[in-house]
């Protein structure tokens, strides 16, 4: 289980972690997807944290691969997220301060597949979002996936 700790400047007594994750729209771009977590249940948009040797957006395609079993390619940066006052500490004693950006991505090939991670996949439209268990960041990458500001958000503070 992930403890969460907040305080101030608390993110000193940790490591950085660099997430991609990625907004996906259907061909209408009225509708998002998203994956639901086997983890936890809730729904969540497809991401997960670089690996050494990665740059950000092939750390963006292989996590969106592994959990939907679309190849993609990043378009954009949406928005950047971080929080000084929060980290994530694992049972093995790791602790994280979380950098993540978020890309609105182009589906280039592949077929919508259920997998370990994400045993359920869906494209929601914005009304349906709000009927949904997600997590405060996933609740506020999707917000920001719809409004299609042109210039890249920057969020220096968010909770979970």
């Amino acid at each position: 289980m992930v403890k969460i700790i907040k305080g101030e400047r608390v993110g000193k007594a940790a490591k950085l972690a660099v997430g991609c994750s990625a907004a996906i729209f259907d061909k209408t771009a009225e509708r998002i997807l998203l994956i639901c977590r086997a983890d936890n249940g809730k729904w969540a948009v497809p991401g997960g944290y670089m690996e050494s040797g990665e740059d950000f957006s092939e750390a963006c395609a292989r996590e969106v691969y592994e959990e939907t079993g679309l190849r993609v390619e990043v378009m954009r940066l949406i928005s950047v997220y971080t929080n000084p006052h929060l980290l994530l500490e694992y049972p093995d004693g790791n602790r994280w301060q979380l950098v993540i950006l978020h890309f609105e991505v182009r589906v280039v090939d592949g077929q919508l597949t259920p997998s370990e991670e994400s045993p359920a996949l869906q494209f929601f439209a914005s009304t349906e979002i709000e009927n949904l268990e997600l997590g405060i960041l996933d609740q506020i990458r999707v917000k920001d996936s719809f409004a299609n500001q042109e210039g890249t958000i920057i969020r220096n503070e968010f909770g979970l």
